[in-house]
Order: structure tokens, then C-alpha cells, then sequence
């Protein structure tokens, strides 16, 4: 979970943000062809834990993207982000956000790196846990505010800070989780993703939350 991919295959092998690149652009310009409607793609690159790791990426999506749309000759728009799934990348979020357009809070990582768990093996132990009180509850189905919850929030107001368009959101388990999704919306993210049998229960957990606000 902690080895060489995400952003750093791509360090590793440019061409792999190349080609990624060059699909997601390919198939959003057939896309747009076909149904006569310009798309906005979002390139996220995964596993960031510094800015220069980012600006790295970026510099091949960009060259990459902006050649394949100038041969079209069309007028697409694209935004580049990342995932904010390393405590580092919370902890830099204003150095981070300088480079990006939309933050994605991957909170099934950062929750695996915050507590220094693996989601391979946690099952063994964590039963126990929840028997002697120690923890209340599965932090990788209920997001971890006290903790991990203050990464978000700290990653969201100082990205916000230095980027104040920056799009900002989660994926992952805690997004079909009513209490983690009440939890995004008074930190001030712009949406929740999570598994499609979820959706119907992140859907009404967003309306709840947003009443509550009103109120």
C-alpha cells in the first residue's frame, strides 16, 4: 500500500503519466465529438506528498493534454489535482494547493497512514479493541474526526487559503457514512464519492446535513 506507485511510478516512468494522460484526454475529446457537449476532464494524480512530486506530474499531463487538444482543434478545458491520502500532504496542503485544482481526501490511506494500520491485517486486532472500549468504532468506515478528521480540515482551510477556487472532496468509504458526510459538509467540501451501493445513503446523508446548517 505504501510502495513505489501512485505519483511515484510516474516519477519513476514519465511515460506512464503520458499514456494515462493521453487516454483520459483521447476519450474525453470523442466523448465530446459524439454527444456535441464539451466536457471538462479531472486528471487526479494519486499519492502526493509534495508539492515538487506534483509539479513534476503536472508538467507531463499538461504538455501531454495541451498537444492532444491543439491537434483537435477544439477549445477543451482540463484541471489537474490530487489526492490528499499522505498526512505530509495535509500538514503542506498550502504549498500543495498552489499547484492544484481540486483536492480529493483519499481517507481510506490517509486513515491507514494516520493510525499506522494496515487495512490488510487490522481486522485481527481491531475487534479487540473495540471490546475493551479503546475505540468505538471502525475508523475505516466511520472517518476518525479527532484525528485524521483535523488533516481534512486542516488540508481544506489552508488550501482554500492560498487557492480559493480549489475544489475539494472525498473518496472512499467514508463517503457513504452519514456521520463522516456530515462531518465534510461543516468542513466545507464540495462533495463526497463513494461505492455505488452507497450513494443512495451519502445522498441523503448531504440533504440531512445541509438542513441541519440551515438550522
Amino acid at each position: 500500500m505504501m510502495g513505489h506507485r501512485g505519483c511515484r511510478l510516474c516519477v519513476t516512468y514519465p511515460e506512464i503519466a503520458e499514456m494515462q494522460t493521453t487516454a483520459v484526454i483521447k476519450a474525453a475529446l470523442k466523448v465530446s465529438a459524439e454527444t456535441g457537449k464539451m466536457i471538462t476532464p479531472h486528471i487526479m494524480i494519486p499519492l502526493v506528498g509534495e508539492v515538487k512530486e506534483l509539479k513534476f506530474v503536472k508538467a507531463v499531463v499538461v504538455e501531454t493534454a495541451d498537444k492532444l487538444i491543439a491537434e483537435a482543434g477544439v477549445a477543451m478545458k482540463y484541471e489537474v489535482g490530487t489526492m490528499i491520502e499522505i498526512p505530509r500532504a495535509a500538514l503542506t496542503a498550502d504549498e500543495i494547493a498552489k499547484e492544484a485544482d481540486f483536492f480529493s481526501f483519499g481517507t481510506n490511506d490517509l486513515t491507514q497512514m494516520t493510525f499506522g494500520f494496515s487495512r490488510d491485517d487490522a481486522a485481527k486486532f481491531l475487534t479487540a479493541y473495540y471490546e475493551n472500549k479503546v475505540y468505538e468504532s471502525d475508523p475505516f468506515q466511520h472517518l476518525d474526526q479527532n484525528g485524521v478528521g483535523k488533516l481534512v480540515k486542516m488540508a481544506a482551510t489552508n488550501g482554500r487559503a492560498v487557492n480559493p477556487t480549489l475544489g475539494l472532496g472525498i473518496c472512499g468509504e467514508h463517503g457513504g457514512d452519514p456521520s463522516s458526510v456530515e462531518f465534510c459538509h461543516s468542513v466545507g467540501l464540495d462533495y463526497v464519492s463513494c461505492s455505488p451501493f452507497r450513494v443512495p445513503i451519502a445522498r441523503l446523508a448531504a440533504a440531512q446535513a445541509a438542513i441541519k446548517d440551515q438550522k
